[in-house]
């Protein structure tokens, strides 16, 4: 509803493309009445008018690896995002994400908001679908920095938004978010490349 999730797959989306894949940017249908959204979180939702919904039942398919962002809501996914993966039953009983790598990213409004258990109470979807799940392994020792408050942990990649979503994505943050994405690639086109 800020932005910074979609700040953060605009990242990815860069690492993709400098990683020799090809992204596809979506988001999912949003379902907050516009009665229960502030003037910024407003704007926010205009501004991403033009990224395309994606459709549980279908835009699945075809993919060769998955980066699922989705801010924290009390250490979950938020419900937009959990309304997404309910609709997706179709796609499970046809195996659509088995042996495809699949990464999460989110942002909290604080320091310790639930950033990990978000990002490993999503896996556990991704993990029913039979996606290989991805990490952000300490060799990126940008996420053990003490000099500045960061998001990124060896779950995924993640931001911290503030309170009031006053916060964007630090350079580390961004930095993260690209190594893991230039991951999910480079193990993408591996598995790609042994099961022809």
């Amino acid at each position: 509803m800020y932005g910074h999730i979609y700040r953060m797959a605009k990242a990815a989306e860069a690492a993709v493309n400098d990683a020799g894949g090809e992204p596809i940017l979506m988001r999912v249908e949003d379902v907050v009445p516009d009665k229960y959204l502030d003037e910024f979180a407003k704007q926010t939702r205009d501004t991403l008018k033009d990224v395309p919904v994606a459709d549980p039942r279908k835009d699945l398919s075809g993919v060769d690896g998955l980066i699922v962002g989705t801010p924290t809501r009390y250490g979950n996914m938020t419900g937009q995002m959990r309304n997404f993966w309910d609709q997706t039953g179709g796609e499970w009983v046809k195996g659509t994400l088995i042996g495809k790598p699949a990464a999460v990213f989110t942002s909290s409004a604080t320091q310790h908001g639930g950033q990990e258990t978000t990002i490993i109470t999503t896996m556990i979807t991704l993990l029913h679908h039979g996606a290989i799940i991805v990490g952000l392994p300490y060799s990126n020792t940008e996420q053990m920095r003490i000099d500045e408050i960061t998001g990124g942990s060896p779950y995924g990649a993640s931001t911290i938004a503030g309170g009031k979503g006053e916060r964007s994505p630090s350079d580390n943050e961004l930095l993260l978010m690209a190594r893991l994405a230039k991951r999910v690639v480079k193990i993408a086109m591996k598995l790609k490349k042994q099961s022809h």
